[in-house]
């Protein structure tokens, strides 16, 4: 199953989350993610996986235009003279001539910091500290520049990633082409159905990561996520698993998808590679789509706000 973008192409409901990849590990599990019948693969410069990728993407028995590679343009690179050079980086690392899908990763502009020096550049974007440095570049400047790709053919289409619905509103008074995506967190701790409702029904598509909530968050040791119960626990989510002979991540996916909402877990276990694509093949009932819809908590684990206190979502 698919989602047809506002750019004309079809995008898969399901694909694979490159974030967290291992680097030593990285080509080995895309591999495995193909071979499990994956097409969807979502990465980003600042995961520092695009070579580990790419030399997945080399061995693949795929044809590269059965496949659609998502990358996003890191904060340092928002100034639009940094734009293309950023892509031309991650097409150069992917081994590649184009990329499906490029987003805005986050609407930071951070200070750059020249491929030479450190790449990737790092959370904080900064050679002499371990402190935030930012830079005064309009979204609206960036996203003109993310145009011109789209037009030269180096991407087929542009989106946006951890936009809130004001960032979104203001970026579509201004835009000649509006994004195709809006990648956010998305699980069912953190619902947020007033900026979907808002979103899909400017036709643009959008995608879901940290789908399982705190389970992604465990690994970066984050305080918020260890003291929040897993969502694979819940008993909500447990009953209905064993309604539908599924298992609960199936039931969490599944909830998503069947709001026509793209998914991208990440698994480094081929068995649940396989068990996380087969998600589009049964219903929830509306009862159980309420039940879980219950579950919201508005607990958002990738703040900025915590990081530096970047205003986003306030």
């Amino acid at each position: 199953m698919s989602i047809k973008l506002n750019s004309g192409y079809e995008m898969p409901l399901v694909g694979f989350g490159c974030w967290k990849l291992d680097e030593s590990k990285a080509s080995e599990v895309v591999l495995d993610a193909i071979e499990s019948g994956y097409k969807l693969f979502d990465g980003a410069q600042d995961y520092g996986n695009c070579k580990q990728i790419g030399e997945a993407l080399k061995k693949s028995p795929v044809p590269r235009e059965k496949l659609f590679i998502t990358s996003k343009l890191w904060n340092s690179y928002h100034d639009p003279k940094h734009v293309e050079e950023a892509c031309d980086k991650v097409l150069s690392d992917l081994g590649l001539d184009y990329l499906d899908l490029w987003l805005i990763h986050f609407p930071i502009a951070q200070k750059f910091i020249p491929f030479d020096k450190k790449y990737p550049p790092g959370f904080t974007c900064s050679l002499e500290d371990d402190k935030f440095h930012f830079e005064d570049i309009p979204l609206a400047e960036t996203w003109k520049a993310m145009k011109s790709l789209a037009k030269k053919g180096k991407v087929k289409s542009i989106g946006i990633s951890n936009f809130s619905g004001a960032l979104i509103q203001d970026l579509l008074r201004g835009c000649e082409i509006k994004p195709a995506v809006l990648q956010i967190e998305h699980h069912a701790y953190l619902q947020q159905p007033r900026l979907i409702e808002y979103v899909q029904s400017q036709g643009i598509a959008i995608t879901a990561y940290s789908s399982f909530g705190p389970q992604s968050f465990l690994e970066l040791k984050s305080k918020k996520a260890l003291d929040t119960p897993t969502l694979f626990a819940h008993d909500t989510i447990k009953t209905i698993a064993s309604k539908h002979d599924k298992s609960p991540a199936q039931i969490l996916l599944r909830w998503t998808t069947q709001r026509n909402i793209a998914v991208i877990p990440k698994s480094n276990n081929k068995k649940r590679m396989i068990e996380n694509l087969k998600v589009t093949d049964f219903d929830l009932s509306e009862e159980e789509m309420k039940e879980i819809s219950k579950l919201d908590k508005e607990l958002r684990f990738n703040d900025p706000w915590d990081w530096d206190k970047i205003p986003i979502f306030i």
